[in-house]
């Protein structure tokens, strides 16, 4: 019986894009400046937009799509309203009309449970014992009550991934998801061990509409990073 591997084909191209800054990062980057314990912002979390600089990241990005020779020829993204906001402003402002976008739930941010709104001095004050536990395990295995682990997001992806490698075979795929999301596409794509991905999360954020690319390498039959947390300049 022949390996099903072998007869998995792959996309030609792979493009990995973080949505652009939105009100509720705005909101987590001035509780943090203050030293807050909560969040505020008062959308569930599927519902946060964009803020104007988020707006004004995702068209950027999309013009410098319409200057490259290989634009995407299919295009996934969170069904999050930030992360549709991006992929629609992407397509907009790239020349991409005739270009599908597909929404996967299994492309949503992490689940965050009793974590929620808190910031790190927040889950501190509140629930000691879980952030001891987490600091123990360490963020890639331990799953807040009500949340998910970074491992329980990569079940999910990992079943995404298989989808899009069995249908979209050849294609240029671009997928804007959330930044957790897309560490766990660099550590299922390269194959990566724990200790690796968490020193590449600890070395920096992944930005805003910044963009992590692959492509195909057939004759090592394997993926090959060509840009990583790649900045757009607009």
């Amino acid at each position: 019986m022949p390996n099903p591997k072998s007869e998995i084909r792959n996309p030609k191209s792979l493009l990995f894009v973080r949505h652009g800054e939105s009100t509720a990062n705005v909101a987590r980057h001035e509780a943090e400046k203050t030293d807050a314990a909560t969040i505020d912002f008062p959308e569930r979390e599927p519902d946060v937009p964009l803020s104007a600089e988020g707006a004004r990241q995702s068209a950027a990005l999309g013009r410098w799509f319409r200057s490259q020779a290989e634009k995407p020829s299919v295009i996934f993204s969170s069904p999050y309203v930030r992360a549709a906001e991006t992929a629609r402003l992407v397509v907009e402002h790239g020349g991409l009309t005739g270009v599908r976008i597909f929404f996967d739930e299994r492309l949503r941010e992490r689940e965050l449970g009793l974590f929620d709104h808190l910031t790190r001095r927040g889950a501190l004050a509140k629930f000691p014992d879980e952030m001891a536990k987490r600091d123990a395990l360490g963020k890639f295995y331990y799953r807040a009550p009500g949340g998910e682990s970074w491992c329980d997001v990569a079940l999910r992806v990992r079943s995404f991934w298989r989808d899009l490698r069995l249908d979209y075979a050849g294609e240029r795929i671009l997928v804007v998801t959330h930044e957790v999301v897309v560490r766990i596409f660099r550590y299922i794509v390269e194959n990566l061990p724990e200790a690796e991905l968490m020193a590449i999360d600890r070395a920096s954020d992944v930005a805003n509409c910044a963009v992590t690319s692959y492509v195909f390498d057939a004759r090592r039959r394997r993926y090959t990073i060509e840009q990583d947390n790649f900045c757009i300049e607009d």
